[in-house]
C-alpha cells in the first residue's frame, strides 16, 4: 500500500447557504483517505489557500459567472500545493503548482479538469508562495487586465481604487503609479491609509472611517476621476460618482460591501453622472483572461523583482481557522492579501 493511502484527507464542505454573514453551521468538516491516483490525475497536497471576496458569491444559488458551490460539496478556493503522486506527464513528484484546489488538505485533480481547475506549475524564483497567490496569482490577474483591459489609464489621468489595502487594490494602485497616473486608495483606518501611501508609493489615500469619502476625492482629486477601480460598491461608488470627468472609464471588479446584504442590492443613486459625462462602467472578470495569465505574471513579475511592486499577505494558519479567517475579509480585519496557511512543504 502506498504511503498515501494512509493519509487522511480533511475537506470543508458547504453545508447550507449562508443568509447574511457565514455561520459555523453553513460548513461541515469531513475526512476521508487520501486516494491513489488513476491515469492521468494528480495529487496535491495543499499548503495555502486564497481566501477571497468572491467565495461569498460562490455559496449562493442562482446564476453567475461561474456555477454555484453545491450543497455537500468541498468549498471552491485557489491554493498552492506540492504534488505528492502523478499519473499525468504534465507533472511530477515535488512540483509546486496553483490551481482550484477547494478547502481541504488534499486535492485529487482528473486528467480532464486540469485546465478548467487552471492547474499549472509555479516558479519560485518569481516569488514565494504567498505571492503567488497575490500579486503573481487571481488578485494580481484581476489587477493587471481589470486597471490596464478594462480602465485604460493613460500618463497623467487620476486612477482611484477602493479597497486600496485589500489584495486587488493594493497591485492595482502600484500598477498605475507605475503607468505614470496620479493613484488615490480608499480605505479603512489610519494604518492601512498610512502603509498605502508610505509603502506602496500612492499619492494619497482616504480613510472612509474617517469621514465622507466625498470629501476626501474633492481634496486629493482637484482635477477630478479618470478610472475609478472599485471593490466594493455601495455608498462609496456613489461618492466617486459625483466626481468623474469626462469620459472616464469605471471598473467594476466587486461590491464587497453588499456581498452579505439580506435585501436586494441597489443600485448606484448617482448612475446618472455616466450619462453627463458620456462615462462608461465595464464588470469584469478575472477568469475571461486566463489564456493571458502568463503575459501579466511575467510583467507583474518583473516589477517585484526590481522593487518596483510590493506585496503583502494576510497569512491565518490552519484549515480549522478558514471559517474565522473568511470573515476578516467582511469586517475589515485583513491587512493586505488574505492566506490561510494548511501545511507545510
Amino acid at each position: 500500500m502506498n504511503a498515501t493511502t494512509t493519509s487522511v484527507n480533511r475537506q470543508i464542505r458547504l453545508a447550507a447557504r449562508p443568509v447574511g454573514l457565514p455561520k459555523p453551521t453553513d460548513w461541515r468538516t469531513t475526512e476521508e483517505p487520501v486516494p491513489e491516483p488513476a491515469a492521468g490525475e494528480v495529487l496535491v497536497k495543499t499548503l495555502v489557500l486564497s481566501l477571497d471576496p468572491a467565495m461569498r458569491g460562490w455559496m449562493n444559488e442562482g446564476r453567475s459567472y461561474i456555477a454555484p458551490v453545491g450543497l455537500g460539496e468541498v468549498m471552491r478556493a485557489g491554493g498552492i500545493g506540492v504534488v505528492l503522486a502523478s499519473r499525468n506527464p504534465a507533472f511530477a513528484v515535488g512540483d509546486r503548482v496553483s490551481g482550484m484546489l477547494g478547502v481541504q488538505t488534499h486535492a485529487l485533480i482528473p486528467e480532464a479538469q486540469v485546465k478548467s481547475r487552471g492547474l499549472f506549475r509555479i516558479d519560485e524564483r518569481l516569488g514565494t508562495l504567498t505571492q503567488w497567490l497575490n500579486v503573481l496569482g487571481m488578485p494580481g490577474m484581476t489587477a493587471y487586465f481589470g486597471l490596464l483591459e478594462v480602465g485604460q489609464p493613460k500618463a497623467g489621468e487620476t486612477v482611484v481604487v477602493s479597497g486600496a489595502a485589500g489584495a486587488v487594490g493594493q497591485t492595482v494602485g502600484q500598477l498605475a503609479r507605475i503607468k505614470g497616473c496620479r493613484a488615490v486608495g480608499i480605505a479603512g483606518g489610519p494604518q492601512k491609509c498610512e502603509w498605502v501611501v508610505k509603502e506602496l508609493g500612492f499619492d494619497a489615500c482616504i480613510d472612509y472611517k474617517a469621514g465622507p469619502v466625498k470629501d476626501g476625492l474633492k481634496a486629493h482629486c482637484p482635477q477630478g476621476v479618470d478610472v475609478y477601480f472599485d471593490n466594493v460598491g455601495g455608498e462609496i461608488l456613489d461618492a466617486v460618482l459625483t466626481r468623474i470627468n469626462r469620459k472616464a472609464r469605471i471598473v467594476i471588479c466587486g461590491a464587497i460591501s453588499q456581498y452579505n446584504n439580506t435585501t436586494p442590492v441597489q443600485g448606484p443613486a448617482n448612475y446618472l453622472s455616466l450619462l453627463v459625462n458620456r462615462a462608461r462602467m465595464e464588470g469584469m472578470v478575472v477568469f475571461d483572461y486566463a489564456e493571458r495569465y502568463a503575459e501579466a505574471i511575467h510583467e507583474l513579475g518583473g516589477y517585484l523583482r526590481d522593487g518596483r511592486l510590493k506585496s503583502r499577505e494576510d497569512v491565518v494558519e490552519g484549515l480549522d481557522s478558514f471559517h474565522d479567517a473568511l470573515l476578516k475579509l467582511f469586517d475589515g480585519r485583513n491587512f493586505g492579501k488574505l492566506v490561510l496557511s494548511v501545511a507545510r512543504a
